[in-house]
Parts: C-alpha cells; sequence; structure tokens
C-alpha cells in the first residue's frame, strides 16, 4: 500500500511545499489545490509529486449539496463538479465529499433528515448530476461514509453503488467513520475486514485513524483518534487492506493538526507494518 497523508505546514508555493512532501515520507497524498487556483500552479504541485515518487490520491469537495440556503447550494454542487473535472484532468482517481445535510446545524451535521427517503433519493439525483454533466473518463466520484449520514455501513454504500449505477461512482474507504455503536467496536478488526470484502472492487481511497470507546460513560461515547492512541490492532487492520486491495493502492493518515503529529502517526503505522510483513 502507498501510506500518506494530507502534507502539513506552512507553504504558500509549490516549491515549500514540496520540501514538506519530501520530509513527510508520504508515498500518497490529498490533492493541495483547487479548481479555482491557476492551472500554473496546479501544474507546480503536479510536478513537485512527480519528483518525490508519489501520487495524488484524492481531492476533497467537502461541502453541503443539500444547504437549506439556495445559493449555498448552487455553489456547493458547481464546487463538486469542477473538482471531479479537475480530478479526471489531473489523473487523480477520486473525488470525494460526503452526501449532505438539510439540517442548519452544519455542513455535516447529525440530523433526522439524513435517513429520510427522500433524502437518499437526493443523494442518489445529486451524485448522478454530477457524474453526468462532468464525464469523467479516469476519476471517480465518492462519498466519505459518515456515523450519522449514508452511506453509514458497508451494505449500505453498496446499495447506493446499486442505486446511482454510474461507471465513475466509486467507494471512498473510511472504515471508522463507520464503527457507529458498541457492536461494531467491539469486533472492530471483523467489521473492518467486513468493509473491505464487501466493498474493495471499487475502493479508490481509503482513511487510516483510530477509534476508543469510553468503557464506563453511558449512553455510548466513541471517539476517533490518531493511530496507537485508540484500540485498533494496526497490524491486524494493514492486513485487512494487503489482503483485499492492490499493492499500489493509497492509505492515507488523517485529521492531524500538525506535520509532528502526522509524523507520529507515519511511525507508529509503518512499525505495526514492518512487523506484520507489510510494504508501504
Amino acid at each position: 500500500m502507498l501510506l500518506g497523508g494530507t502534507v502539513c505546514g506552512a507553504y504558500s508555493t509549490p516549491e515549500e511545499w514540496e520540501r514538506l512532501l519530501a520530509a513527510s515520507r508520504f508515498k500518497a497524498v490529498t490533492a493541495p489545490f483547487h479548481c479555482g487556483m491557476p492551472e500554473k500552479e496546479i501544474a507546480g504541485y503536479l510536478d513537485a509529486v512527480k519528483r518525490q515518487g508519489a501520487v495524488i490520491a484524492e481531492i476533497g469537495v467537502w461541502k453541503n449539496l443539500f444547504d437549506p440556503d439556495p445559493g449555498k447550494a448552487a455553489s456547493a454542487m458547481a464546487y463538486a463538479k469542477g473538482q471531479l473535472a479537475l480530478a479526471d484532468a489531473c489523473g487523480i482517481p477520486c473525488c470525494v465529499n460526503i452526501a449532505g445535510t438539510q439540517s442548519p446545524a452544519g455542513w455535516d451535521a447529525a440530523d433526522k433528515s439524513n435517513f429520510t427517503r427522500e433524502t437518499y433519493e437526493r443523494i442518489i439525483q445529486s451524485i448522478r448530476e454530477i457524474i453526468d454533466s462532468v464525464r469523467p473518463e479516469r476519476a471517480c466520484y465518492s462519498i466519505e461514509p459518515m456515523p450519522w449520514m449514508v452511506p453509514d455501513g458497508p451494505e449500505t454504500y453498496l446499495q447506493l453503488l446499486r442505486d446511482v449505477d454510474r461507471e465513475h461512482f466509486a467507494v471512498h474507504m473510511d472504515f471508522v467513520n463507520m464503527i457507529n455503536c458498541p457492536r461494531r467496536y467491539l469486533d472492530a478488526e471483523g467489521f473492518i475486514d467486513e468493509c473491505f470484502r464487501t466493498l474493495a472492487p471499487y475502493i479508490r481511497s481509503t482513511h487510516l485513524k483510530d477509534t476508543r470507546m469510553h468503557p464506563t460513560r453511558l449512553t455510548t461515547v466513541l471517539e476517533e483518534c490518531s493511530p496507537g492512541e485508540g484500540t485498533l490492532d494496526f497490524e491486524r487492520v494493514l492486513a485487512v487492506i494487503d489482503k483485499y486491495l492492490p499493492a499500489d493502492a493509497p492509505v492515507l493518515l488523517e485529521h492531524m493538526q500538525t506535520f509532528e503529529e502526522y509524523e507520529r502517526a507515519y511511525t507508529y503505522v509503518a512499525d505495526c507494518a514492518a512487523r506484520a510483513r507489510i510494504a508501504i
């Protein structure tokens, strides 16, 4: 697998970003650019990635297609199409967003409307609109799973793939986001195997992080954390990923805030991979 993450640190040019990339040891990264940037600057980042022998695994949208403000929702849709078109032009395999919510509480909020039939149909139609408008040849649009938003499990994701019914709709794997109840947490590695067994042929990018449950706090409190700070057995997790995905599959650490935090997480996962005899 190609282990990496988001290049973190202060930079304002592709050259400065490249120095951080070289120091990170990452072989797969998130795109450090977006569709609103000048083509020359984007080309600079692409050249930097190539020089460092890395790949750009995904480019994010991270905007709410169902924002209750119609103007913001329209802007989000236009941006999603722009990001997918850019991914296709640059050969980035995965353009990722979340499904969206009608909640006024925030772009990724938990809301009872998230699981209604009406919302599910809107998700299908929004994905189709993005893909049919852009008509990508290389890139795929994907939805990151969320604990309180479709898709929230591997079977739900598989059904969504079938219902959208578009060749360029694929899977963004975030198994920790789907560990959203004690049953899944207490057999986490078994559940992770189920996720990859069910969805592996469609996976274009994978997020890697840890999870922990507070055993004495009621009701259930599950918390995302950096690898090594939770309870996942990373030798087993990496073995599952290695079993189901190609050797060059990108696997990205996420949600650390500093270069040093990413460095610690990378080192922890790399040590686990070495013990499991898995190449990264």
